[in-house]
């Protein structure tokens, strides 16, 4: 991997499992957030890792903006707006809420990047293997970076946001579902929270693996002769 200079903003979840799998690598993150003290508490679990203070923002090539979207703005805005060299910077905005071109509508003289995970946080953090879009193909060093984590495919923005609106709706239907069914039948709270946590979770795995077994298999058929 060539040799850049990366500052990481942001060290919540998706921070987290962004250097959970950088830390493999040879590359020296700085690591920005504003109370320092949780910063050496972040920085302290990542040889590969260091605090980054504004003074030594200017030394940065990359920014990796792990942030909520509404902290985009106003971080771009007070914090690298004021850098010297901040057209020469690459800025990657992580935000699913915030499309990249209105970003670049809002900081023309800005080299941003969107490069948006698909999934949830966790399944990065414990699996890696992540699925990253971006709009256009990324500079070398960039895509190294993100190549680490897992694929890199060039797709639209809003797609994700629409495959992420589409999971999400149908997860959150059959979780109300299965407690309302569970809640009128008067099963226990434990049943409940295991088929929860544990068995649809699971049988949706199986599912898109392939590997359902048998009992599944016939529930599925029915399910099936149902749609038809």
């Amino acid at each position: 991997m060539h040799k850049i200079r990366v500052g990481l903003v942001g060290i919540g979840k998706l921070g987290k499992a962004l250097m959970e799998h950088w830390k493999r690598t040879d590359v020296s993150i700085g690591v920005y957030h504003p109370s320092i003290a949780k910063t050496e508490d972040f920085v302290g679990n990542y040889q590969n890792s260091y605090l980054l203070t504004p003074s030594k923002f200017d030394e940065i090539d990359v920014f990796v903006l792990a942030l909520p979207a509404k902290e985009i703005i106003p971080f771009i805005s007070d914090r690298l707006m004021k850098l010297a060299r901040v057209s020469s910077i690459n800025i990657v905005n992580m935000a699913t809420a915030i499309n990249t071109n209105d970003l670049k509508n809002s900081f023309p003289s800005l080299n941003l990047i969107g490069v948006k995970y698909m999934g949830q946080w966790r399944d990065l953090l414990e699996n890696g293997n992540g699925l990253f879009i971006t709009e256009a193909a990324l500079p070398m060093p960039i895509d190294e970076l993100f190549g680490t984590l897992g694929q890199v495919q060039i797709d639209r923005e809003d797609n994700l946001i629409k495959v992420n609106q589409l999971a999400t709706y149908y997860a959150l239907k059959t979780a109300v579902t299965i407690e309302k069914e569970m809640t009128k039948n008067q099963y226990s709270p434990e049943y409940m929270k295991r088929a929860l946590t544990s068995l649809a979770p699971e049988v949706i795995r199986s599912y898109s693996n392939g590997t359902l077994g048998h009992f599944a298999k016939e529930i599925l058929k029915g399910i099936e002769s149902e749609i038809e």
